[in-house]
């Protein structure tokens, strides 16, 4: 065959590839792309909905536990000036003066922690109430009685009668850390439950309100009529009960929480005991200034002072003495006054406590058996 008919044989097959291939490109596009081994990288997905942080599934979680307090309570009305007067008397038969009284209300928050109906709350929240009402996330109402309340920690455990009640669940305040967020979930100023939200600021404050502190900081809102509600982390655990503000007509960005695991204890001893047993040691100490315990050689200058030791006491049974400085309890450093006191109280009557102190410039252990603090 000749060289053009070889070129004539190929041209029709060469035509139809072409013909063939303009086809495929034209009616099915999609078949070019790479399906082989090379990465690529997925571009963004521009129909995906946006992703919106929320603390929804927290507050949810949470909210149902929190409950508005309504206190009610008489207190005595000044009477007139004029009914002093002898002449006025007269006329209410020789002093049967009418007594005045008046109503006061007030108003707070409380947390339900168990199924039983039992609600912790802030003692000053239902001090020296005549009626207490507590009004439920799902609009219930009923009222409460008072358990017992514990003046050193400002709680007070309530208990009310109704069935299908949502305990709040409880979290772990030693593992939060500060800048952590929190929600502060309470009634403020009375109108109706509210969620503000903040950080955790600082933990372990004490601020001279009640004998045991270790109060949770938070920027998170704390209002009038907050007290008594829940500070819960971002899964909507419990973390502390709101206790108190710095300022007391408004809230400034420092609230106060008394940690959950304090509320809880508080709780369980007045439950079953019918007030809060603590461990005791009796002593009385007094804080060294940072220059005198640097001058005694102490490394952090830290220290307590023991001032005076209660006859029969664990203390005086362990061998303390009046000048002893205690530098250790349970190989902790001691702080202040109110860090040791509160790491006494919060062991149980009988168990052992290992005391470290400076007497003489000479540092010596001594072991006791926590007692139980007594009442008042």
């Amino acid at each position: 065959m000749t060289v053009s008919g070889v070129i004539r044989y190929l041209t029709w097959p060469v035509m139809a590839g072409l013909l063939a291939g303009f086809a495929v490109l034209l009616f099915f596009p999609s078949s070019l792309r790479d399906t082989g081994n090379t990465i690529n990288t997925p571009g963004p997905e521009l129909d995906a909905p946006p992703q919106t942080l929320s603390y929804a599934n927290a507050v949810a979680r949470a909210a149902p536990s929190v409950v508005n307090i309504y206190t009610t309570k008489t207190t005595p009305r000044p009477r007139h000036p004029l009914l002093n007067d002898p002449f006025f008397r007269r006329f209410f038969e020789g002093g049967n003066i009418p007594q005045q009284q008046r109503m006061e209300s007030s108003l707070g928050s409380g947390v339900i922690v168990d199924s039983d109906g039992y609600i912790l709350t802030n003692n000053h929240v239902v001090d020296g109430a005549d009626q207490i009402v507590v009004l439920l996330f799902d609009g219930r109402e009923a009222e409460a009685s008072i358990i017992g309340r514990d003046d050193g920690t400002d709680l007070a455990v309530l208990k009310i009668d109704l069935d299908a009640l949502t305990p709040i669940p409880i979290g772990d305040p030693h593992q939060s850390r500060v800048g952590d967020i929190v929600l502060a979930i309470g009634n403020p100023f009375g109108v109706g439950q509210s969620v503000t939200q903040g950080i955790l600021s600082a933990t372990g404050r004490g601020l001279g309100l009640n004998t045991f502190e270790n109060f949770l900081q938070t920027d998170a809102a704390i209002n009038p009529g907050n007290s008594g509600g829940a500070l819960i982390d971002a899964e909507g655990n419990l973390l502390g009960i709101n206790s108190a503000i710095l300022n007391q007509s408004a809230s400034v960005g420092i609230g106060f929480a008394i940690p959950a695991d304090t509320a809880i204890r508080v709780k369980e001893d007045i439950v079953n005991h019918g007030r809060v047993i603590r461990g005791w040691l009796g002593v009385q100490v007094q804080q060294l200034s940072p220059t005198v315990a640097a001058q005694l050689g102490l490394d952090p200058p830290r220290g307590l002072l023991i001032t005076d030791v209660h006859v029969d006491s664990p203390a005086y049974l362990a061998g303390l003495l009046p000048g002893d400085i205690v530098t250790h309890i349970n190989r902790q450093l001691v702080g202040d006054g109110r860090q040791g006191t509160n790491m006494i109280a919060n062991l149980k009557p009988g168990d052992t406590i290992h005391v470290q102190v400076l007497r003489d410039g000479k540092s010596i252990d001594f072991t006791a058996v926590a007692g139980t603090r007594p009442a008042g």
